[in-house]
């Protein structure tokens, strides 16, 4: 998949550089600490409370309100201090913060914790995004966010189920120690990246950008797609029928790879053609995806469906990014990493919420057709977005 040294000396330039791969140290890093540690910290919390749900949604909302307000505040703090030290700070807030938890079961020690480490997790997301961005050949921007997508999605992966699998072998000490080390040996990484954007220009901040349709519009999109990627996620399980469980482990797993795959194409496809052309087929794609998963009984319809809602996720999530890159100079790219992953979120957790809200008063069928009727609302920034004759944005 990657090129050789050959071709790059062609047409095209090389894609993996020695910059590039010392960000994938640190984007690994990351990744493994964040993923491993994520349900670890929610089951902790809930097993030192007793069993109480209440402890754990606490745990949660303070985990993705740290998220998405680091990732709105990293730009700015990039901005002062540098693209160096940002994801620095961030790797000792996803590292250390965990060799302390077990010290104490308390609900406000925990939530503690979990704040530090959305803190942590944003500040690498966003400041190492940016700078990732700029270590990409413009000409394969889209093939190469493409293979970070796989680099920074293998870990979570593997990391996710392993986390929750080793709390009942070894118990949470341990896991809390491998999940620190992971972000913390990954520091060494740093120093070998450029701290500063190669082009000089003024940073303008997020909610200036938010004010800016060209970029509001892929970040809307985008949210749609996640929206349905994160309630499949969150929700199938309990609405796949119980008889059915291998189904929908088969559906997960076809989802994610489906997801990858669409991803890497899609990067490749927009480098040649444009990634404004992939996003409104992306978003239909999507949406018909979790229409059909609507059919929860059929075995077949839920794995064609959550494998088409991976495909539309795929493809928007590798588009849309792409596509508000090129829509800003080098100094904003701290800007659109912080909003392309406030969307990322946003799209998720209410998803989660809303869906879970709606579901109790219509069932999970009808609340799935209902996703996909609100997924269809943001054909009109898509359509927007289309590419005219001639342009390739």
């Amino acid at each position: 998949m990657i090129d050789s040294q050959t071709e790059g000396a062609g047409s095209r330039p090389p894609l993996v550089t020695r910059p590039l791969l010392l960000r994938f140290v640190s984007i690994t890093g990351a990744s493994t600490s964040f993923y491993l540690l994520l349900s670890v910290v929610l089951l902790y919390a809930e097993a030192s409370s007793g069993g109480h749900g209440n402890a754990a949604g606490l745990a949660t909302g303070a985990l993705m309100l740290a998220t998405v307000g680091g990732e709105l505040a990293t730009p700015r703090f990039v901005a002062r201090f540098g693209y160096r030290l940002a994801p620095v700070a961030g790797l000792v807030l996803l590292g250390a913060p965990p060799l302390a938890l077990t010290a104490s079961g308390s609900t406000v020690w925990i939530t503690e914790v979990c704040v530090l480490h959305g803190l942590g997790f944003a500040l690498t997301v966003v400041a190492g995004g940016a700078m990732t961005a700029w270590l990409i050949p413009p000409e394969r921007r889209g093939e190469g966010l493409a293979l970070v997508g796989i680099v920074s999605g293998v870990p979570s992966l593997v990391a996710l189920p392993l986390g929750v699998w080793l709390v009942a072998h070894v118990g949470y000490g341990p896991i809390c120690i491998a999940g620190a080390v992971a972000a913390l040996a990954a520091i060494v990484s740093v120093p070998g990246l450029p701290d500063r954007e190669p082009t000089s220009g003024r940073s303008i901040g997020v909610l200036a950008r938010l004010r800016t349709a060209a970029l509001l519009r892929p970040a809307v999109v985008f949210s749609a797609t996640t929206l349905a990627a994160g309630i499949i996620v969150t929700f199938l399980p309990v609405a796949v029928p119980s008889a059915s469980t291998g189904v929908v482990a088969v559906a997960l797993f076809v989802q994610a790879a489906a997801s990858t795959v669409a991803r890497w194409g899609a990067g490749r496809h927009g480098d040649r053609h444009g990634p404004a052309s992939l996003v409104l087929p992306g978003l239909a794609v999507s949406a018909a995806g979790t229409l059909l998963t609507s059919l929860a009984h059929s075995p077949v319809a839920v794995v064609v469906g959550v494998a088409l809602s991976g495909v539309g996720f795929g493809v928007t999530q590798n588009a849309t990014l792409t596509l508000m890159y090129v829509r800003v100079p080098v100094s904003g790219y701290g800007t659109v990493s912080a909003l392309w992953n406030f969307a990322y979120d946003a799209g998720m957790g209410v998803g989660a919420v809303g869906f879970g809200v709606l579901a109790d008063r219509t069932g999970y069928p009808l609340a799935f057709t209902l996703t996909a009727a609100l997924m269809l609302t943001a054909l009109a920034p898509a359509w927007r977005d289309r590419p005219t004759t001639g342009s390739r944005a």
